[in-house]
């Protein structure tokens, strides 16, 4: 049977021995079955991975028709941003637990991949958040989040105070630890924790999450995902933001910060009969 890719690129969390066995499982599988394989180039360095052709991963987008994720949620993340350009689909494989993104336990790779490969997956869009940081008018730095978009206080610093608009209408002003801006997929993430909605990852919506707010009549609020958001550091001793919790700059008071959803989507595949709410039931553990 002729597979739905033909070629095929493995990304696995570094420094990780299990990773390393996970990922020439699955690397000679694909290969019996006469599957392209691409090794991303630090997956391959880390894990002392030879015999197959490397790419980094800025370039699998434009050679690879598939990526496989091998690791945690962190992981996909990471490879989520560097893809975001290309139209190319991700599969996630978790190692052993229950994974929001990655949701493929490793015990059933091999069975969900053959599926996979034969055509038989469940497609899903989910949207990102491209934000720039704006300083005495000019972008100073931006990229991508499949997360969140979170500016808040650094260590002790005492409140900071933020300034909201949305579609350049204003909003609010704050004094809080921050502001999470989160897409559905983010929603259960930090936004979970700080007490904001659980959105369904295909709604077409940002959740606003405040963090600790001062005035607890601040709270947590969604909009369209169309909205665009203007954050403006009014005071702060000591503010950052933050990209999905990997990418990381300091702010400063005037700065401001834009967000907005980004022009692309990544395009997960699960398995037949994949069920968010089951993931829900499981991770969070309902009943």
């Amino acid at each position: 049977m002729k597979s739905a890719f033909q070629t095929v690129a493995l990304i696995g969390k570094y420094m990780n021995p299990e990773t390393r066995e996970q990922i020439l499982t699955l690397a000679g599988f694909l290969a019996e079955r006469q599957v392209g394989i691409f090794i991303e180039e630090k997956t391959a360095e880390h894990s002392d991975i030879k015999g197959y052709t490397t790419l980094k991963l800025s370039a699998i987008g434009a050679y690879a028709d598939l990526a496989i994720v091998l690791g945690g949620d962190g992981t996909m993340l990471t490879v989520a941003r560097a893809l975001v350009d290309y139209q190319i689909p991700l599969v996630g494989v978790n190692r052993g637990r229950f994974g929001f993104l990655t949701d493929i336990n490793s015990d059933h790779m091999l069975e969900s991949v053959t599926q996979i490969l034969g055509g038989e997956f469940q497609t899903e869009q989910r949207i990102l958040l491209e934000a720039s940081i704006v300083r005495d008018g000019k972008v100073i730095s931006q990229g991508y989040a499949l997360n969140d978009v979170v500016v808040n206080k650094n260590g002790l610093a005492r409140l900071i105070e933020l300034e909201i608009h949305i579609d350049k209408a204003f909003v609010q002003k704050q004094r809080s630890d921050g502001l999470i801006v989160a897409t559905p997929t983010g929603t259960t993430a930090y936004s979970l924790s700080a007490g904001g909605p659980i959105l369904h990852p295909t709604l077409d919506a940002i959740a606003l999450v405040p963090i600790c707010p001062h005035t607890l009549s601040n709270r947590p609020i969604a909009i369209n995902s169309a909205s665009q958001v203007e954050i403006h550091i009014v005071h702060a001793e000591e503010a950052s933001v933050h990209l999905d919790g990997q990418m990381q700059m300091a702010l400063q008071p005037g700065d401001r910060v834009h967000v907005q959803r980004a022009k692309n989507t990544i395009t997960l595949l699960h398995p037949p009969g994949h069920n968010h709410y089951d993931v829900l039931r499981e991770k969070l553990h309902w009943g």
